[in-house]
């Protein structure tokens, strides 16, 4: 790009960043000098490709969805909490938001990530102990009392069972007599995630997309702020994939459910600003940084070029990012402070819109309230002490930066067009089921899991605590632990809620919802309705599962 279209893209910055509010605040370094909001090439130089760069707010948004960068908003700080039932849970979010957290993230035990209720046989010995524990509406409505809704964003992190939990939090939202028209927030809903790496499904896979499909439309015309659908990357990095992969396998599963708007026949500038994603911030410092920048700069440029979004909102990728939990160890847990720090760091610098900072404890247990202020304490340190809200993307045209940042765009290129040669038709959607089906996704990860495995265990990557420096002073950590009580509680309401409740209304809505999933009718009002009357999450799952049966995972070797 030569040095005369640099200056016209600084001055179309220029004027997007005074046309827009900045917040009251010192944006000085340390010792009092002044700081630029964004910084570029020297007036006069010309930069090969630099409008793969660019500036911040303008496509392809490499540096950033905003002109300000922090300047205009920070991020939001949302700590994932959740554990026992409600009421306990309730407490802890209260802490949170009293603390300065910005909004609210729900972490659902393991019967209820698996659409089970508390006294199902198999929800024995699970309930409360990664999660809340959620039964029906009832709960929904304990687990945000006194929590405005209206004022309050809130994350669901939940994908099988996604849509009737959604319908539970709006029916708490109801009873608060809350607008449901003006919520905000985020449902993570991925279900292609879960065939890929966290194997947490209920149904097939095309009755999943058909419940999906349903809450896209529902939100696109009643809840238009609020967000259905949270590609999640975080999860697939988890079980073990490379920055590229993580990246890749995400942007798929969200073009994935582009087609699936598209297919339904909605305006893509409509829907495509109810998706969002969810990223692990992971210990390579800079790597992280450029897996976040090369994010922006994919998506923007599929959203426009391959479906045909005109608006800005459509092309931006906003996300939220959560430290690694792979990360943390369990020998020497006080240096797990320092790990999420550092991840918390690649994850501001990389311009994210969202961030939770993992406790210290989170590998042995639930965070106790100290740990978890730690945590909350970590982003506020980085958002109020160090600088860094400053400047938009402040490592933009680094040389390393940049390519790494090429890198891996590159590498998630050739993952999509491998993805496109998997299906039947081209599409992504096609690819993504055929590698489901095939456990083509499953094999990659496994294999660079193994691969990180033997270098660790060859010593060629280090751990503090774990294959090196492994001596110690520490003390042993207390830690929350979770009473059975809680299990013998939780069913003792249930069952009392079941008696209070009029069975011939729930019957009828679960009726009508499964008569909705056999036509081509939108499945939320009636699941609505069946919340509302307190029919509980396993009565809706059993109902779905009787009509579309279970799905098991093809064999790997």
């Amino acid at each position: 790009m030569d040095a005369d279209e640099i200056q016209q893209g600084r001055d179309r910055w220029q004027r997007r960043f005074d046309a827009v509010p900045v917040r009251d605040a010192d944006f000085t370094t340390l010792s009092g000098v002044e700081v630029e909001p964004v910084y570029g090439p020297r007036p006069g130089d010309t930069v090969e490709g630099f409008e793969r760069i660019g500036w911040p707010g303008e496509f392809p948004f490499t540096r950033g969805l905003y002109p300000t960068g922090y300047r205009g908003r920070s991020w939001t700080i949302r700590q994932f909490a959740g554990f026992g039932n409600a009421t306990q849970t309730n407490e802890r979010y209260k802490m949170i938001l009293a603390a300065g957290g910005g909004g609210l993230s729900v972490a659902f035990d393991m019967p209820t990530l698996m659409g089970r209720d508390s006294d199902d046989t198999q929800s024995l010995g699970e309930v409360g102990h990664c999660g809340v524990a959620i039964d029906s509406a009832y709960d929904m409505e304990m687990l945000f009392a006194d929590i405005p809704l209206g004022e309050v964003t809130t994350s669901m992190t939940i994908s099988g069972p996604a849509v009737p939990v959604f319908c539970m939090y709006l029916v708490a939202a109801e009873r608060q007599g809350v607008d449901l028209g003006v919520l905000n927030g985020t449902l993570q809903t991925d279900i292609f995630k879960e065939y890929i790496a966290q194997k947490e499904w209920l149904f097939p896979p095309e009755p999943h997309l058909r419940l999906i499909g349903d809450l896209m439309e529902y939100c696109v015309e009643h809840i238009p702020a609020y967000k259905p659908l949270s590609v999640s990357g975080y999860h697939i990095r988890e079980a073990g994939s490379t920055a590229a992969q993580e990246l890749a396998f995400t942007l798929a599963d969200g073009f994935g459910y582009v087609e699936l708007g598209l297919a339904r026949g909605l305006d893509v500038d409509e829907f495509a600003p109810g998706l969002s994603f969810f990223f692990d911030s992971h210990l390579d410092f800079f790597e992280e940084i450029a897996k976040f920048r090369a994010a922006r700069r994919i998506w923007a440029r599929w959203l426009r070029d391959v479906y045909g979004a005109t608006t800005e909102k459509a092309q931006w990728l906003r996300f939220h990012t959560q430290t690694a939990g792979v990360s943390l160890t369990a020998q020497q847990p006080d240096n797990n402070i320092v790990r999420t720090a550092v991840e918390a760091l690649a994850a501001v610098l990389g311009g994210t819109n969202s961030l939770h900072t993992n406790a210290l404890d989170e590998v042995l247990a639930l965070p106790s309230e100290k740990a978890a202020e730690i945590a909350l304490r970590t982003q506020q340190v980085i958002m109020d002490e160090i600088g860094v809200v400053n400047v938009a993307d402040p490592l933009g045209g680094s040389w390393y930066v940049e390519a790494l940042t090429d890198r891996i765009e590159a590498e998630a290129e050739a993952v999509f067009a491998r993805i496109r040669e998997m299906g039947s038709d081209g599409s992504i959607t096609s690819g993504l089921l055929r590698g489901i089906e095939d456990g083509w996704f499953m094999s990659e990860i496994a294999e660079a899991a193994f691969t990180y495995q033997t270098a660790l265990e060859k010593g060629e990557k280090k751990i503090v605590g774990v294959n090196v420096h492994t001596k110690t002073v520490e003390e042993p950590l207390e830690i929350l632990r979770v009473s059975h009580e809680v299990e013998r509680e939780q069913k003792r309401v249930l069952a009392e809620r079941r008696a209070a409740r009029d069975d011939e209304a729930v019957q009828a809505a679960l009726t009508r919802m499964v008569e909705a999933a056999r036509g081509d009718a939108n499945m939320v009002p009636a699941m609505l309705d069946a919340a509302r009357a307190e029919a509980t999450l396993g009565e809706i799952c059993d109902a779905l599962r009787a009509e579309w049966g279970d799905y098991r995972e093809p064999p790997r070797f």
